[in-house]
């Protein structure tokens, strides 16, 4: 009969059986409900703690009204025998989760949420906890990093020392300082220099120019010499062209722009520069000749400074002078690039280049013929050079292709000698300006390569500036060297050190070519020798003049702890005491033995003969004097070598003005004939 109930109630029951004792309001027996609910998991048997609390209090954990079958008279041990087995087999599968919800109901805790709404994206809680967690840690090393990079003490490394080269550019520049002629400007920075020479031109009745105050001594004397004048300034604006980011670098960019300023401009007034044919030039100012034992008082025969001049300064007119005018021409071509900026200043320099030139065309001739006073001092051995080299730099200063077309007639190089060679071949001097013309020349066929017609006579340029270039190695016998390394561009002559610079600069510059084309080297012959190569000659000839050489002697004044005390110049040797020493009186200045009471700082002397000995003696010119030609080379080479190597030449300053070039078809071939 029990059984029969039990059978009857097993429907009814729709929850699990370890229920049914609490919906017969009993007491399960303890011995089975501890047995039972040691099958339960830890969230099951939390529940069922809260269960026992309901029933206790009468409340259905349901939610509904408790109702009990009174007709269901089993025992609580039947009921407890009955439903064991039952019990345990419904535990023995996993309950889903409706089910479990169902079952759990209200009290049971949240299951964690799996997902986080970020409002506008939800993204896994997982990643997220990653993603903050990643950030807050970073957050902290990035914040304790700064912490220590910010309290640990540091050694302040301020930008490395200049460069030896740099610290002589500095000096070299002050040279011209010096040498200046006129009213001079308040930041001219020499303190034992002052005006002089104001009436300049006014003092020869003869000349028909007359105003030629300002300019440039040439050396220890007070002349002006305008031809190579002219080429220290083409020098000086060519130097720039190529280097003005190194001349910024060190400082000196404005200064080297005001030194070229002030050559052109002097060089303007000794012609009609307004004008568009001119039929002379004032080629000098000032007399030198003391030949035939002559005691006229001159810039020569007297030792005087130039602020106590009194004699009479002549002035040299010419009118047929194609190497003058010529070499004015690409002084003033050249400066136009400089001052490109400056549009009105850059068209005047313009136009008097272009009268210098057409003057030089039509009235051939040297200006040193006849045995006139220039020619004791700058003869000029040619004018061919010049028509090469100021063609190309007008050509350049203004993009008309006429200027190039005559540049590069086969014909002109042929009387400059491009083509026959000789002991002075590749010597860059005030004379001769070919070696300078072919560089130049070449410079057009790396970067800009017109082609026809101009590729067969600029490939013969570059050809011959390799041949150049190759003569400057010590691997090859064109030019011998002293025994401390000097080349003797000059054949062992006196005063070598103004060609030396001017072939340290060529080569410097044409390896900073090679590099802006992506080329590293060049043949001489079949061998094949880096750029590197030519770098290096320009160093050793740089690094002996300042002070690398058997006297260990710098030939650059002011630079290093030994250079020449006894310069041969009038206005370092005589001091500034307020007394005027007059044409005679200054010879005990010019005989003494004592060093001399003012610094011509950055002068070049002359430098050593070709056994590396030097005599720092006043009297003898050939060891202790300076020039404007040699100063403006040396600064040249000076800059080219300074600061950083990775600051190459400025490839397109050049080509300003030169319009896009469009190469002309080769003409058709000649017509078949039988």
């Amino acid at each position: 009969m029990k059984s029969n109930k039990a059978q009857k109630m097993k429907p009814k029951s729709a929850t699990p059986n370890l229920l049914h004792p609490f919906l017969f309001n009993q007491s399960p027996s303890s011995s089975h409900f501890e047995s039972d609910l040691s099958v339960l998991p830890l969230p099951l048997l939390s529940l069922w703690k809260e269960f026992i609390k309901a029933s206790m209090y009468g409340r259905d954990p349901w939610g509904g009204p408790l109702e009990i079958n009174a007709a269901d008279s089993a025992t609580d041990d039947d009921r407890s025998r009955s439903l064991h087995d039952v019990d345990r087999a419904a535990l023995s599968r996993p309950l889903d989760e409706t089910q479990q919800s169902w079952l759990l109901g209200p009290s049971e805790q949240k299951k964690k949420k799996r997902y986080v709404d970020l409002g506008c994206i939800i993204v896994s809680r997982k990643i997220f906890v990653w993603t903050v967690g990643t950030l807050l840690v970073s957050g902290f090393l990035a914040g304790f990093i700064t912490l220590i990079v910010k309290t640990v003490p540091r050694h302040h490394h301020g930008k490395p020392p200049p460069d030896n080269y740099t610290l002589a550019l500095h000096k070299a520049l002050m040279f011209f300082n010096a040498q200046r002629s006129g009213k001079l400007p308040k930041h001219n920075n020499v303190s034992w220099r002052g005006n002089s020479c104001l009436h300049d031109g006014k003092s020869d009745g003869s000349s028909t120019i007359k105003d030629l105050v300002g300019g440039y001594y040439d050396a220890g004397d007070a002349i002006k010499f305008n031809f190579p004048a002219s080429f220290a300034m083409t020098m000086l604006s060519w130097s720039v062209i190529e280097y003005s980011a190194k001349y910024e670098a060190a400082g000196e960019l404005d200064h080297v722009k005001d030194i070229i300023k002030w050559g052109t401009d002097y060089l303007l007034t000794t012609f009609n520069n307004s004008a568009d044919k001119i039929d002379k030039i004032a080629a000098q100012v000032g007399a030198g000749d003391t030949s035939g034992g002559s005691t006229t008082p001159n810039d020569h025969y007297c030792w005087m400074r130039p602020e106590d001049i009194d004699y009479p300064r002549p002035v040299y007119e010419c009118h047929s002078c194609s190497d003058l005018a010529a070499e004015m021409a690409a002084a003033l071509a050249s400066a136009s690039v400089v001052f490109k900026d400056n549009r009105a200043y850059s068209q005047k320099l313009v136009h008097g280049a272009r009268t210098l030139f057409e003057f030089s065309r039509d009235q051939r001739g040297r200006y040193s013929a006849g045995g006139s006073d220039p020619a004791h001092f700058y003869n000029s051995s040619s004018y061919w050079d010049e028509f090469v080299w100021g063609g190309a730099w007008l050509y350049y200063a203004t993009g008309n292709i006429t200027y190039l077309k005559l540049a590069t007639k086969p014909q002109l190089a042929k009387h400059a000698g491009a083509f026959w060679g000789g002991p002075d071949y590749g010597v860059l001097s005030w004379d001769n300006k070919l070696a300078g013309a072919q560089v130049l020349l070449s410079r057009l066929r790396l970067f800009l390569s017109p082609g026809y017609p101009y590729e067969e006579i600029l490939r013969t340029f570059h050809n011959q500036t390799s041949i150049v270039m190759c003569s400057y190695l010590p691997v090859f016998t064109t030019f011998n060297r002293t025994k401390g390394g000097l080349i003797q561009l000059n054949h062992g002559r006196p005063q070598p050190l103004q060609y030396v610079v001017n072939a340290a600069f060529l080569a410097t510059l044409f390896s900073d070519y090679l590099d802006a084309a992506d080329t590293p080297g060049w043949y001489c012959g079949p061998n094949f020798y880096s750029i590197e190569v030519l770098r290096e000659f320009a160093k050793t000839q740089i690094d002996y003049i300042i002070g690398k050489n058997p006297r260990k002697m710098s030939y650059v004044v002011g630079f290093g702890n030994h250079y020449p005390k006894h310069v041969h110049h009038r206005g370092a040797s005589i001091p500034k005491n307020k007394i005027r020493y007059s044409c005679k009186g200054g010879w005990k200045w010019r005989d003494s033995k004592k060093p001399n009471p003012n610094t011509l700082v950055g002068a070049m002397v002359a430098g050593p003969d070709r056994y590396d000995g030097f005599h720092d003696v006043r009297t003898n010119y050939n060891y202790t004097e300076p020039t404007l030609a040699g100063n403006a080379g040396l600064v040249a080479a000076l800059v080219a070598l300074s600061g950083d190597k990775s600051t190459g030449i400025d490839k397109n300053t050049m080509f300003s003005a030169v319009p896009p070039m469009l190469p002309t078809p080769p003409p058709p071939p000649a017509p078949w004939k039988p």
